[in-house]
Order: structure tokens, then C-alpha cells, then sequence
């Protein structure tokens, strides 16, 4: 058997000092509290950084898709303001018509295909904006004259020179529209 080795005093005093709990060393102890609460606060922001990405996020979803929809309701927007020039022409090919004494049949011709140009615009929620008699609004009017009347109040529209149309609540042409200016002076 080999002969053990005897143990140094002051060795055996460190080894005990080194691990007795009761004498465990402070400083080691409020480093590893100060990594600990480091560690919390980290955690603590990166949650909050979390939850605003995710706030943000769907914000940028909600207003994406508010986009998109209107988007797809005002699609028809730029087809609509092609067609109505065509049915102006229309309305002019009736009136002279009505005025030169043409023949019933192309007069009934014209007021057919307005009347399906209207209902095809009808379709995709083009409507006309009702406007003589009514008091002028430059949001849906556009005034081209401002004459006197003693029939119309001043500030409505007492005649529409060219009918304006809208898309859902969007003003696709403002009506053109005389104006009264209230009695001759």
C-alpha cells in the first residue's frame, strides 16, 4: 500500500475556505445577480422590440388591405371616363335629331343605345349626380356660368350643361352647370 501523503495545514484551510457555502465569496455572488438582472432587462426588451414588430406588422397588413380593396372598387374608374365622352355624343345625336325632324327610328336607335350605355355604367355603379335645382357643390359641380334668374335661387344650379357622374362615393367627372346669381338687378 502506498504510504499517504501528509496534508499541508495551509492547503487544507484554503480547500475549506474555497468551499464552505458559508464562506463563499460575496463578489462572486453579486456579479452572477448583476448577469442575471442584465440578462432580465435584455429579455425584457427583446419582448417589447417582439411586440411592436407584431403591432406593426399588422398595421402594414390592415392598411394593405384597405388598399387593395379600394384598389379593386375604383378599377373601373379609367373605362368609365372613356365611355362617358361617348355618351355625351349620344345626347347630342338625340337633341339633333329631335331638332332636325330625322326620322323616329334613328331617334329611337339613339335613346336605345343611351339607355344601354347607362344601364351598362348602371352595372358597375357609375350614377349619374343629380344637380339642377340642387344648390352648387364644388365637391360634385363644375360651374361654367353664372347668370341671373328670378326662378332660381342664387348659389343652385338652374341648368346642366354636361351630366357628371360618380363611382360609389368618387367623383368620376364633376356635372358642368350654370349657376343662378340670384333676381336680375
Amino acid at each position: 500500500m502506498a504510504a499517504k501523503k501528509p496534508i499541508d495545514t495551509q492547503d487544507a484551510e484554503e480547500f475549506q475556505s474555497r468551499n464552505d457555502p458559508a464562506t463563499s465569496n460575496d463578489e462572486a455572488f453579486a456579479e452572477a445577480m448583476s448577469d442575471t438582472n442584465q440578462l432580465a432587462s435584455e429579455l425584457a426588451a427583446a419582448n417589447d422590440r417582439a411586440l411592436r414588430l407584431q403591432a406593426e406588422m399588422q398595421n402594414l397588413r390592415n392598411r394593405t388591405s384597405r388598399e387593395i380593396a379600394d384598389e379593386r372598387r375604383y378599377a373601373a374608374l379609367p373605362v368609365l371616363r372613356d365611355l362617358l365622352p361617348v355618351l355625351d355624343n349620344i345626347d347630342r345625336a338625340i337633341g339633333a335629331a329631335e331638332n332636325a325632324g330625322e326620322p323616329e327610328n334613328l331617334l329611337a336607335g339613339f335613346r336605345l343605345v343611351k339607355q344601354q350605355l347607362e344601364t351598362l355604367i348602371g352595372r358597375h355603379h357609375c350614377k349619374p349626380i343629380a344637380a339642377e335645382g340642387e344648390p352648387f357643390d364644388p365637391h360634385f359641380h363644375e360651374a361654367i356660368l353664372q347668370q341671373p334668374s328670378s326662378d332660381v335661387p342664387a348659389g343652385h344650379v338652374m341648368q346642366v350643361t354636361q351630366t357628371g357622374y360618380k363611382l360609389h362615393d368618387r367623383v368620376v367627372r364633376p356635372a358642368q352647370v350654370i349657376v343662378s346669381s340670384g333676381p336680375p338687378q
